[in-house]
């Protein structure tokens, strides 16, 4: 905190109008208590809940708390039943002086919602200070021709207490020559004055000690006393008289040391020492008054600063006493003229920090701002900077309260440093700065951000499982566990597709992993979308979009789909001798399960029986002639053709193909040599399966038909008695259908009529009701309805 004496630079201003206080202050009635001072601490003033009629509840729910200026403690609140307890002993003297009535103001402080309650605090004063002179001992020097009623002038007694309590009456010992006369000062307090009742004759008495005494009025009385000691003296006519009994000066509290405040004077018509004046203060206490006086020139200098706010008057006697002994007195009124020579003061009272983010006009900072200077430098404006979300409001009283213009945002600015500054009108101005930090605790009001909205991995085939295959990532602007943010696979719509078995994703780094390995040639891509949540509440969350495309990976040879090379007989192609150069002699087709380049495919004749008669077109593998041929070739050739991938390594397949030349395609095809014996046992075994097929196929027509015939004949002769009867069981009578799903290639309907009486549940009735097929054709065929006879008992 400083203190400055230069403008402050524009600011947002709030001005502390006296007006408003005024009217606000007559609205207002404070509730006030009365204890006597000195009472123990722990003492109970009273309910201050009760009397404010707040409930006992809300003293703990909004933290109710006394503020005193300064931040004194001095009551304190018991939030459990609402009393008001003083804190320690109170003395009513140190807390307000010779100020009556002593009223300490204080407030009750509620911080949430913010409301002050005004209370007083009276303390009664209690007689707990005897009166005590300045010295000892008076020396009073009297001439012995003075007149009886001759009045002089006695030191007060102070008494620190106020009312009664203090100094009421002055006595002295009992004598034959004086008497204490009690007068009353301007200013309340009374003052002793010794009267000559009997001429003094120094040569019969030429010293009297007395003993005045200083009297209050408590309830029992408390005294002081002194000496009064009286040296009489030869003859002195006349006592020094001052010019003015009473002087009145005003004198600026910053006012140098040494500085003359004022010069009394008097004079003693006299002559020789008789009428020689000595000046002096006339209580004698020096220690304690900011004044000294010139015992010679009278002149009243300031040899200790003044302080307007501790005292602003001072009320001085000035004694001038002349060689004989002989003294009058003056008064000296010095009023002391205030300057503003007092910064503002800044208490806080509460801080609010960290304050939550989002929240509307919310209390921060509760303070107040004192100046002990009186008129324009007591007035204070307070002040922050322009450029904060924060203002200023006056509350109660000297009272301000700090709150948010408008909702803050951690995300923005997560702290602010505020710098309050309290200038008074005076001249020239003082100003106080108190600098305060806000810090904004955080609330979660940002979702995960994902650093891309969709992200695109790429996979190479077979890969190992486990395999790290990329990652996401999503920040969070909030903090603490608010920012925090966990990862996870959203379901897919489409359930067919096993997600949790492809991929997995680590819940704190957003790790991807792939759990098996993948095949291109089953999956090229699959994409699917992750979440990230924050750890606040309520949890926010947002999600991005991952699409993993299958890399594929020469992993699939190529595949000769013709000619066939399945280890049956080769297929032999003919060609024309009369063929031309570039004749096409058949068309080598392959395929490669791969894509792109892993699946671009070439060919190359590897081995032929004659180079240079054959070849093989690299792109589209055609076999054509490569020049004319002649009746000297070789009927038969055998080429090897080579397919290959372009992947890396290649892989690769071969194809044989047969070419026989021939001088026309009229000429019938001769088998080669060597495949003759094979093709001739070929015919014969076929020969035998048709004949077997045609002997079965009878046999099992004639069957079905003696079936049938005598089962018409049974159910004819049963027609009489209902029929074929179906007795009650487990299985009635209906219609049986074979499709041909399994090894038959036909479909089949049957009615089923099977008997429920001999537990056997045996067939009783075999009828086709749609027959679909003749068994007639190739060995397939016949295989299965040999099949189709054995499964329903034919034999």
């Amino acid at each position: 905190m400083e203190t400055a004496l230069a403008k402050t630079p524009r600011k947002r201003q709030v001005m502390f109008l006296a007006i408003l206080l005024l009217l606000w202050e007559a609205g207002s009635e404070a509730v006030r208590y009365s204890i006597p001072e000195e009472t123990e601490s722990g003492y109970s003033v009273g309910n201050l809940a009760k009397d404010l009629g707040l409930g006992v509840e809300e003293l703990a729910t909004r933290g109710a708390r006394i503020h005193y200026k300064g931040n004194k403690e001095l009551l304190q609140l018991d939030i459990k039943n609402g009393n008001l307890l003083l804190y320690k002993k109170l003395d009513r003297e140190v807390l307000c002086g010779a100020t009556e009535p002593c009223i300490l103001h204080f407030q009750l402080l509620l911080e949430n919602p913010v409301q002050f309650f005004q209370a007083d605090l009276q303390l009664a004063d209690i007689n707990d200070h005897s009166p005590e002179f300045p010295e000892r001992e008076m020396l009073l020097k009297i001439s012995e021709g003075t007149q009886p009623g001759t009045v002089f002038p006695l030191k007060i007694a102070q008494d620190f207490d106020i009312g009664s309590n203090t100094v009421q009456n002055y006595t002295i010992s009992p004598n034959s020559h004086f008497h204490v006369a009690t007068h009353n000062r301007g200013d309340g307090r009374k003052y002793p004055e010794l009267v000559l009742d009997k001429a003094l004759d120094r040569e019969e008495r030429p010293e009297l000690s007395l003993t005045l005494t200083a009297l209050d009025g408590g309830a029992p009385p408390r005294s002081g006393t002194t000496t009064v000691r009286i040296v009489v003296l030869d003859n002195n006519d006349n006592a020094p008289e001052f010019l003015q009994s009473l002087y009145e000066v005003q004198v600026p509290e910053n006012s140098p040391l040494n500085s003359l405040i004022v010069a009394v004077s008097a004079r003693d018509v006299d002559a020789g020492a008789y009428g020689t004046v000595a000046y002096a203060l006339f209580q004698g206490d020096e220690v304690t008054q900011p004044f000294v006086v010139d015992q010679i020139t009278g002149e009243i200098r300031l040899k200790r600063a003044l302080d307007f706010e501790a005292t602003p008057y001072y009320n001085l006697e000035i004694v001038a006493t002349d060689g004989g002994g002989l003294s009058g007195k003056c008064t000296v009124a010095i009023e002391v003229v205030d300057v503003n020579d007092n910064a503002p003061e800044l208490t806080l009272s509460t801080l609010s920090s960290p304050t939550p983010e989002n929240a509307p006009e919310t209390v921060v900072a509760v303070f107040s701002v004192s100046d002990p200077d009186s008129g324009d430098n007591g007035r204070m404006i307070c002040s922050i900077q322009n450029d904060l979300p924060f203002l200023l409001k006056p509350t109660f009283k000297n009272f301000y309260t700090l709150v948010t213009q408008r909702k803050l945002d951690r995300e923005s600015q997560a702290e602010y440093n505020i710098t309050i500054t309290v200038s008074d009108l005076g001249t020239p101005r003082l100003k106080t700065e108190y600098n305060i930090t806000i810090l904004v605790s955080d609330v979660n009001d940002n979702a995960p951000a994902f650093t891309q909205t969709s992200y695109t991995l790429f996979v190479r085939e077979n890969n190992s499982p486990a395999l790290h295959i990329g990652t996401v990532s999503a920040t969070d602007r909030d903090s603490g566990t608010n920012a925090q943010v966990t990862y996870s696979l959203l379901p897919l719509q489409d359930t067919h597709m096993p997600l949790a078995s492809l991929v997995s994703i680590n819940a704190d780094n957003g790790h991807l992993f792939a759990l098996r390995s993948l095949d291109y040639e089953a999956l090229q891509a699959f994409e699917f979308r992750v979440g990230a949540t924050d750890r606040g509440s309520p949890a926010l969350s947002s999600e991005a979009l991952v699409r993993v495309l299958v890399l594929d990976a020469n992993d699939n040879s190529p595949f000769v789909l013709y000619p066939l090379q399945n280890g049956s007989a080769p297929c032999t192609e003919l060609v024309p001798r009369a063929a031309e150069p570039g004749y096409l002699v058949t068309k080598v087709v392959a395929v490669d399960g791969d894509s792109g380049q892993n699946a671009w495919l070439s060919f190359q004749l590897l081995k032929a029986t004659e180079p240079g008669l054959f070849g093989v077109w690299a792109h589209n593998g055609e076999v054509r002639t490569a020049r004319l041929l002649s009746e000297r070739e070789a009927a038969k050739h055998r080429l090897l053709v080579l397919v290959k991938d372009n992947g890396e390594p290649p892989r690769s397949a071969t194809a044989t193909l047969h070419v026989l030349l021939v001088d026309g395609f009229s000429q019938p095809y001769l088998p080669l040599p060597e495949a003759a014996p094979a093709q001739a046992q070929a015919d014969s075994l076929t020969v035998y399966l048709v004949v077997a097929l045609a002997s079965v196929s009878s046999l099992f027509l004639f069957s079905v038909l003696l079936f049938v015939a005598v089962r018409l004949c049974r159910r004819s002769r049963a027609a009489s008695v209902g029929g074929c009867s179906v007795p009650e069981g487990p299985f009635p009578g209906h219609l049986v259908d074979v499709s041909g799903t399994g090894t038959l290639s036909q479909s089949y309907q049957y009615e089923v009529c099977l008997s429920g009486g001999s537990g056997t549940n045996e067939f009783k009735f075999l009828k086709p009701i749609i027959p679909n097929f003749l068994p007639q054709g190739t060995g397939d065929e016949v295989g299965k309805t040999a099949a189709f006879r054995n499964s329903f008992g034919f034999n």
